[in-house]
């Protein structure tokens, strides 16, 4: 009977198998191995897509973002240039100049309307989605992270990272409805956690902050009072930096990418940790599928050390996990660098890459990928 579900799942996954594959590799092993063999098999086959290049940053690619319409894609990358794409067919719709340091994150209001990014100026700017106009500078005294606009788009919370003898730190600013009458004023400064924060969201309603960054450590704030309410356990927690952090598309639950080679996803209320995604490398960017119970990992190495190996030498794709098995499903390669940042088009029909390499890689799922059943 152990073998009975494999047989029949290599019946149904028959057409979608690559031909050369042996059958000896098909009958050896536990039905569980055969199980998974199975699963790979016919997901990799489907995760074949051309992708479309889209070449318009000069330096590493830092962050993605699409709007909630799903039909502009948002780059950011360091040589200081915020770019907006159509998510559709990868054209270059324009570009974002004012800030002078590299750009580490942003954030697009629901109605697609303002852009808001943070950079290593020390500045967190406001724009015109349309326009391209600037509308506002935060000015900090130490580079400016991670960026998130509250639901409703009236607060937006900003890391500022250590620097000289200021402590990393989140503020939450108010967003007026009229550019003319927007202040840098602060409505709420957190501090305490040691270390960067390299991200930092809004929890639900509003009511909650969560942050992670280099202590390894997810934090839970009230966004009222500042009081931290929870904190992620060091057992079962992450042992080296938090690098990405990406709520689901329902917002109850988000996942965290990290150095030591894991992701895991969270609940977002209780911070009980649900599953756990084991790779080789270092993971720089996570991003959850709104269709599918997809996970998809991607690094290689840290940034820090890609200039000590070719690009053979590096596991530089995107990986595809079963979010309830735990299991790597497949993968998408393509990038000459460690990956720096994913997305999900909110339609889960299509996803992006961004990487060292300073491309941004589109892929549209062929129709197959989502006929795939478990």
């Amino acid at each position: 009977m152990g073998l009975q579900r494999p047989i029949i799942l290599l019946s149904l996954f028959a057409p979608l198998l690559n031909p050369s594959l042996a059958v000896s590799e098909l009958v050896k092993g536990s039905s569980r191995e055969i199980f998974y063999f199975l699963i790979r098999s016919a997901y990799q086959n489907q995760i074949k897509m051309r992708p479309i290049l889209m070449k318009g940053h000069e330096r590493p690619l830092t962050f993605l973002k699409y709007n909630r319409e799903g039909d502009l894609l948002f780059s950011c990358a360091k040589d200081h240039t915020p770019t907006v794409w159509f998510a559709d067919n990868g054209e270059r719709l324009g570009t974002y100049r004012g800030h002078n340091g590299a750009v580490w994150c942003c954030d697009v209001s629901r109605d697609s309307m303002r852009l808001i990014t943070g950079s290593a100026d020390q500045t967190a700017k406001l724009w015109d989605v349309q326009t391209g106009t600037q509308l506002y500078s935060f000015n900090f005294d130490s580079p400016a992270r991670a960026v998130d606009f509250s639901a409703g788009d009236k607060l937006a919370v900003i890391t500022t990272d250590p620097f000289m003898e200021l402590p990393s730190a989140i503020h939450v600013k108010r967003i007026a409805r009229d550019p003319s009458d927007q202040t840098g004023e602060s409505v709420l400064i957190l501090k305490g956690p040691q270390g960067r924060i390299n991200r930092a969201v809004w929890g639900p309603l509003n009511k909650t902050i969560i942050s992670a960054g280099e202590d390894a450590v997810i934090r839970i704030w009230d966004s009222e009072t500042g009081k931290l309410l929870k904190e992620s356990d060091r057992e079962i927690g992450h042992k080296k930096a938090i690098t990405s952090l990406t709520k689901s598309s329902d917002g109850s639950h988000f996942i965290t990418g990290s150095l030591d080679k894991s992701a895991k996803l969270w609940d977002i209320r209780t911070l009980t940790l649900i599953k756990s995604y084991v790779t080789e490398r270092p993971v720089n960017a996570v991003t959850l599928s709104p269709l599918l119970d997809h996970v998809v990992l991607g690094g290689g190495q840290h940034a820090s050390a890609v200039t000590t190996t070719d690009h053979r030498a590096g596991k530089f794709e995107a990986k595809f996990y079963d979010k309830i098995l735990q299991e790597e499903i497949g993968g998408v390669k393509g990038h000459f660098g460690p990956i720096n940042a994913l997305a999900f088009n909110p339609d889960g029909k299509s996803f992006s890459s961004g990487g060292e390499d300073g491309y941004v890689r589109l892929h549209h799922f062929d129709p197959d990928y989502f006929n795939v059943k478990i």
